[in-house]
């Protein structure tokens, strides 16, 4: 067994008991607060020694684990085994990891980690929120985890520049918000990118059928436009990354993120991946979501793939849908199809391009062909409620649902206009 299947299978056995439970403050054990101080004088014992195997493969992880625990046995014999090896593991992963919250990262069905201050953490598993017991050290610790994150991807947090957004290497979602603007101390949100969930995944939960999975891939094989709208949690970005295998292979595709967490290469050869930037400190450098839509457009995309569209990057999006890119995808934030459409429109008119609503209202109806809503449940599974094709003429755009969630099943409800028939009938 791997070490992180080792830490994995320790975490989810201590917490299964709490599956079913509501949230509960505990207060920290005396014990765990006594083992954290002892942990400062062996951390700083050992790496002031200078050790050159403090490296980061799973091997090496495993002989510094042991050196570690060592270390600890010699200079505090008195702890029980137990409190030797959860010491050591603390130690380990300030070291080599992000600390106390590792755990909660290699957990595989934990989706989400909300640290609201250093001694308060939640965690998000099967669509229910818990309370954990594990906590940093004081502020400086959360801190120091914080900072050791947001450097991997060249940004910074500090009084100056208050609010970060990052990503972990496996494509999880940062956020950090640290004093003057949070009040009570550090915060970090980390949303987890799970690239477990597949087609299947889906079907077994009841969120589509099998033959809804066909009509999506027919419409993604004939480079239909298509934007997957939702909730926050809703699942977008693992639907949109699910929908993305059904391109063909030798096509070219462009993705543009902020941030990064698609990983396409894995089922399609000729990709190109860019992720947006903020300025540095001397306020330069910046290159928006916007700036790599149009510059992608000279880049020789067959498709273009914009992780989720906030601002004037939506209108250069539907430039490109209706200039010779059909078959791209994105995602943006609606409660419904409707509201997406509308969210576009107000996105292009904030941009500050001084044009008239209709004629807004004409790209999006000429540019989009289907609307993707995805919903949560209370139980915490993401399901599609509607695949709505989006319908104009003129100064009108409506939405017409295709399938429409009623009574837990994802139901066809209409067939597809004579525009996508022919659409799905043309070789394309």
């Amino acid at each position: 067994m791997s070490l992180f299947e080792e830490r994995a299978s320790k975490f989810a056995n201590r917490e299964r008991l709490k599956k079913n439970e509501p949230v509960i403050v505990t207060e920290p054990e005396k014990e765990s607060v006594d083992a954290h101080a002892l942990g400062r004088i062996v951390r700083e014992k050992l790496l002031s020694s200078g050790d050159p195997s403090v490296i980061f493969t799973e091997e090496g992880k495993k002989d510094l684990l042991r050196k570690i625990f060592e270390l600890v046995s010699e200079t505090h014999p008195y702890l029980t085994r137990l409190q030797k090896s959860q010491l050591s593991e603390d130690i380990l992963d300030d070291i080599t990891g992000y600390g106390p919250i590792q755990e909660l990262i290699e957990a595989p069905d934990v989706s989400d980690i909300l640290v609201n201050r250093y001694d308060r953490i939640f965690y998000e598993r099967d669509g229910k929120k818990y309370r954990s017991e594990i906590q940093f050290r004081d502020e400086k610790h959360l801190r120091n985890v914080i900072e050791k994150i947001v450097s991997t991807v060249g940004r910074r947090v500090d009084e100056s520049s208050s609010i970060v957004d990052a990503r972990l290497p496996d494509g999880s979602r940062i956020n950090a918000v640290v004093p003057p603007i949070a009040i009570k101390g550090a915060t970090l949100t980390i949303r987890r990118f799970n690239h477990h969930v597949d087609i299947d995944t889906l079907i077994k939960q009841g969120s589509i059928t099998r033959d809804q999975v066909d009509v999506l891939r027919s419409f993604v094989r004939n480079r239909l436009n298509i934007i997957i709208s939702g909730g926050t949690g809703t699942g977008k970005t693992t639907f949109l990354n699910i929908l993305s295998q059904f391109i063909p292979k030798e096509e070219r595709v462009i993705v543009i993120e902020d941030p990064s967490e698609l990983n396409l290469e894995r089922y399609l050869p000729d990709v190109v991946q860019m992720e947006a930037r903020a300025a540095n400190v001397e306020g330069k450098g910046e290159v928006t979501m916007q700036m790599l839509v149009a510059n992608a457009l000279r880049m020789r995309p067959d498709r273009i793939i914009v992780g989720e569209c906030r601002r004037g990057e939506a209108f250069d999006m539907l430039q490109a849908m209706n200039t010779g890119h059909e078959g791209s995808l994105t995602t943006l934030h609606a409660n419904s199809p409707q509201d997406a459409l509308f969210r576009l429109e107000n996105m292009v008119l904030m941009a500050g391009y001084n044009l008239p609503v209709n004629v807004i209202r004409s790209y999006v109806a000429s540019a989009i062909h289907i609307v993707i809503q995805l919903g949560r449940l209370r139980n915490g599974y993401r399901v599609v409620t509607h695949i709505t094709e989006v319908c104009g003429d003129g100064e009108k755009i409506y939405t017409v649902d295709l399938y429409r969630r009623e009574n837990g099943r994802l139901l066809k409800v209409r067939d597809f206009s004579e525009r996508i028939q022919r659409l799905l009938e043309e070789e394309r």
